[in-house]
């Protein structure tokens, strides 16, 4: 029952898409639920679990609830997106369960210790705000965070504010406040070694996450 799973999981989807039978929410959903099932097996299976089987559908059913869309505004937000960012250093991808995911480094975004937005930000939220103005649907995690110079007690508010002031910014170039939700890692995750002058500046950064929830059926 445990290995058996994900792998019917896996025969659902590719079974339902080969049909064509599926909606691009039903998709979505279902891939949402084996996504959330891979987490829960993995959960499971590390903390020494015996009830993998188990952890995996507690999973599934979480994946499920906030399975996200891919639509085709979405994948047109993440063509303009990329187009607005080009040689900026700013990463646009897409995230395995279906959000829009930019990566904004500190060299672009704040500068060193500050939650200011820096002059050269302002035309890629601006063109920002303009896509997610033309998919209201959507909603939007911003996560700030730091290097690990200075103590949780500066670099954990920093971090939010960070995420704040990109929120505010958008608030004014008129995307609803209620869309956006804000957080603030500090130096809890780091993406390089802090032990460098590099890794410290990859790991002062900005995360902003746009995800399209799949409709209730």
């Amino acid at each position: 029952m445990k290995q058996a799973l994900l792998p019917l999981a896996l025969v659902l989807v590719m079974t339902g898409c080969a049909n064509g039978q599926m909606t691009q929410t039903g998709q979505g959903t279902l891939l949402g639920a084996l996504g959330g099932a891979a987490a829960g097996a993995i959960i499971g299976k590390t903390t020494g679990s015996d009830h993998v089987g188990r952890d995996a559908a507690i999973g599934a059913a979480v994946g499920a609830i906030g399975g996200y869309i891919w639509s085709s505004h979405m994948e047109k937000q993440r063509q303009e997106m990329e187009a607005a960012t080009e040689g900026t250093g700013i990463e646009v991808s897409k995230t395995p369960n279906n959000e829009l995911k930019l990566e904004v480094p500190s060299d672009f975004s704040f500068d060193t210790g500050k939650y200011a937005i820096k002059p050269n930000m302002r035309p890629i939220l601006d063109r920002f705000a303009q896509t997610l103005n033309q998919n209201p649907v959507t909603r939007v995690t911003i996560v700030g965070h730091t290097d690990s110079t200075g103590s949780d007690a500066i670099n954990n508010p920093l971090s939010v504010n960070r995420a704040a002031a990109v929120r505010d910014y958008l608030s004014n170039r008129g995307v609803a406040f209620s869309r956006m939700a804000i957080d603030g890692r500090g130096a809890r995750e780091p993406v390089a070694d802090n032990a460098t002058v590099a890794g410290r500046a990859q790991n002062r950064r900005v995360e902003i996450f746009v995800a399209e929830p799949a409709p209730q059926q």
